[in-house]
């Protein structure tokens, strides 16, 4: 009797210390919320809304400077995207100088509306992150929404485990995503 309650100690304290070692690795995954799907990279993951109509965009359709892009599109306009830029600036170490370069490629007339520091869900040394909420008007150019509508857009960068830059962007119509859809956007992001 001593012997099997020896083994069923012996058992949970192993267990145990299997959990402590896996909450201390220092990677969680992010929720991604019901009806999202996810675009998955080898730097990140992100959630995209699925249930309100973004759909993945094969690789050989997007731009050679996305790794991953998710579209919500209605009558051949393009009224929502959610994008994964990787490795696309050189000299950048942490998440403050991915947010400036990625702040760079906004563009010219969008207007920030917020700049704060995020803290992503992933690998431990790569959660640091910064998000900017901006908006701007779309050109009508590249089935875009019509000239002069107004856009909302998110970015969130950071520099993921193996020193990459990321830059992930989401834009749509204004108000065609709520303020929470936003920050589920943001909370769904895992950096590996």
């Amino acid at each position: 009797m001593t012997l099997t309650k020896s083994k069923t100690l012996g058992t949970a304290a192993a267990a145990f210390a299997l959990t402590l070692l896996g909450g201390c690795g220092g990677t969680d995954t992010a929720a991604v919320p019901d009806g999202w799907g996810t675009l998955d990279t080898r730097s990140v993951s992100v959630g995209y809304p699925e249930d309100q109509g973004y759909a993945p965009q094969p690789a050989a359709e997007r731009s050679k400077a996305n790794a991953a892009v998710a579209l919500k599109e209605e009558k051949g306009v393009r009224t929502g995207m959610v994008s994964v830029q990787l490795d696309f600036a050189t000299g950048v170490g942490d998440a403050g100088e991915a947010a400036a370069a990625a702040g760079a490629g906004i563009g010219i007339g969008a207007t920030r509306k917020d700049t704060r520091d995020v803290r992503l869900a992933g690998e431990e040394s790569a959660r640091e992150a910064r998000r900017i909420d901006y908006e701007f008007t779309s050109t009508g150019e590249d089935s875009t929404p019509a000239q002069g509508t107004r856009m909302t857009g998110v970015v969130v960068a950071g520099v993921d485990s193996r020193d990459v830059p990321f830059a992930i962007r989401i834009n749509a119509v204004k108000d065609a995503l709520s303020a929470a859809d936003l920050d589920s956007f943001v909370a769904s992001i895992t950096v590996k």
